[in-house]
């Protein structure tokens, strides 16, 4: 059961898309795998669209319909089929949003499947597989982490997104499952602990890089690229 939603203004900048591709990416998993927000969302979009009914009418160019009208001509482009499909563990555990950033179109290091994909292992820490994201503002990675591992002790030079899609942890007291998501920001100093039952694989978005605490951590710090 999904017990961690993103705040009520993130689902509302997602539902009149106003957030960058990255967070609106994984909002868009999160609302996927989460009826609630799904609800919520909707609403929101109905609420827009009742708004926008009712807003005036603005003139319109006579150029501007007209180049309008010329694209709707044009014939559609065609969407890349890749010649394999995910196998049965990456479609039981990779929403449909976040499936199209796996496809060997967009990177010819890519596969379909999460076994596929050319993951770094950063330290002991975890393996991470960067996602090929349009625009570079804000960085989303795929992290898996291993059973029973304490991430080192950390905060933020900005803010932090997680979902998991897999397995789960621990984290200030509470527990996070498939599909619960959290943020954190620069006034926040936490360590998860990765469950013992298995791997814990997320979805991290971040607006700027983390910075490890402690003795270790700022000696470790240099070295991260994350």
């Amino acid at each position: 059961m999904i017990t961690h939603h993103p705040a009520p203004e993130l689902l509302l900048d997602f539902a009149t898309g106003a957030q960058p591709e990255a967070l609106a990416l994984m909002v868009a998993t999160h609302v996927t795998m989460c009826p609630e927000c799904a609800a919520h969302v909707a609403q929101l979009q109905a609420v827009g669209g009742l708004l926008l009914e009712q807003s005036d009418a603005a003139a319109v160019d006579d150029d501007l319909l007209q180049s309008v009208l010329a694209r709707l001509d044009e014939p559609p482009i065609p969407t890349p089929v890749s010649a394999t499909r995910p196998d049965a563990e990456t479609l039981a555990i990779v929403p449909r949003p976040l499936r199209r950033y796996l496809h060997r179109d967009l990177h010819p290091d890519l596969g379909q499947s999460l076994a596929d994909l050319p993951w770094r292992s950063v330290g002991w820490m975890f393996k991470e597989f960067r996602l090929p994201l349009a625009r570079r503002s804000m960085m989303a990675s795929l992290m898996r982490f291993r059973p029973g591992r304490a991430i080192p002790q950390h905060t933020h030079h900005g803010n932090e997104y997680t979902l998991v899609l897999a397995g789960g942890y621990q984290d200030a007291g509470q527990a996070f499952g498939r599909g619960d998501f959290a943020a954190k920001d620069s006034s926040e100093t936490h360590q998860p602990m990765v469950d013992e039952d298995g791997e814990c694989l997320c979805l991290v978005v971040l607006d700027a890089p983390l910075k490890l605490t402690g003795t270790i951590g700022r000696l470790i710090n240099p070295l991260l690229r994350i």
